[in-house]
């Protein structure tokens, strides 16, 4: 697979603000959908850069919104204090839905797609972003009074452990009879597996206890990701 070369770009909020991400572009730019990919509490880190340029070696442009502003971690306490003192709300509606606008003048299909913190911020901005097609969550989703699922509507794929001792299974259950009952056109995989499976980084001692990569399960979630993608973005 070709190694993508990824850039630092700097974007507009739709408040006007600036923000900076790292964007993926693929090596054929005619015609290719676009997917902003959000974040694990980890900040912007080289795992979620990866995340990125695999979406770009399969034909997409991909961009990940710096929601930390520049501030990264390998350690759960201050993964946990970065991700608390983020604004859930604004990173949704400014942050996120600014690189969807951003990629839509460059695409005409834009989804999101989020791992834990950005699989929840997924499933938020999905109810308050016009300019999305499709998104795709990985082990994540807000409190669920939180979510508007009147308000989504575009097919939602979701990727699910459990043995997730983050998000609970009966929790996904759940949220899946939510979107269901609005009509949402939704997805939903579950894996035997632990939180994190698709994060290849999630092994030994350098991430929690209760994460864990799982490469069967990740390659499977990738693969129907891309499927999806192929079907929602690309056809016509």
């Amino acid at each position: 697979m070709k190694k993508t070369a990824g850039s630092t770009i700097t974007f507009s909020r739709p408040d006007g603000k600036q923000l900076q991400g790292y964007l993926a572009t693929p090596e054929k730019t005619d015609g290719a959908p676009a997917v902003v990919v959000i974040q694990e509490w980890w900040g912007l880190n080289d795992q979620i850069r990866g995340v990125a340029d695999r979406l770009a070696a399969a034909g997409y442009f991909a961009l990940v919104p710096d929601l930390y502003r520049g501030k990264s971690t390998v350690e759960e306490e201050e993964a946990h204090h970065l991700m608390d003192s983020l604004d859930f709300g604004d990173a949704a509606s400014q942050d996120v839905r600014g690189a969807a606008q951003y990629l839509k003048q460059r695409s005409g299909r834009v989804a999101v797609m989020g791992y834990c913190m950005g699989g929840a911020l997924t499933l938020l901005t999905l109810g308050q972003s016009p300019e999305l097609s499709a998104g795709v969550v990985f082990y994540g989703f807000p409190p669920l009074d939180y979510i508007d699922a009147s308000k989504i509507k575009v097919p939602v794929l979701g990727h699910y452990a459990t043995q997730d001792a983050f998000f609970p299974i009966a929790t996904v259950d759940t949220l899946e009879s939510k979107l269901r009952d609005a009509n949402v056109d939704v997805e939903f995989h579950r894996y035997l597996a632990h939180h994190g499976f698709a994060n290849e980084t999630a092994v030994g001692f350098s991430r929690i206890a209760s994460t864990q990569f799982d490469p069967v399960w990740s390659e499977m979630a990738w693969d129907r990701t891309l499927t999806f993608l192929g079907r929602k973005l690309w056809e016509k």
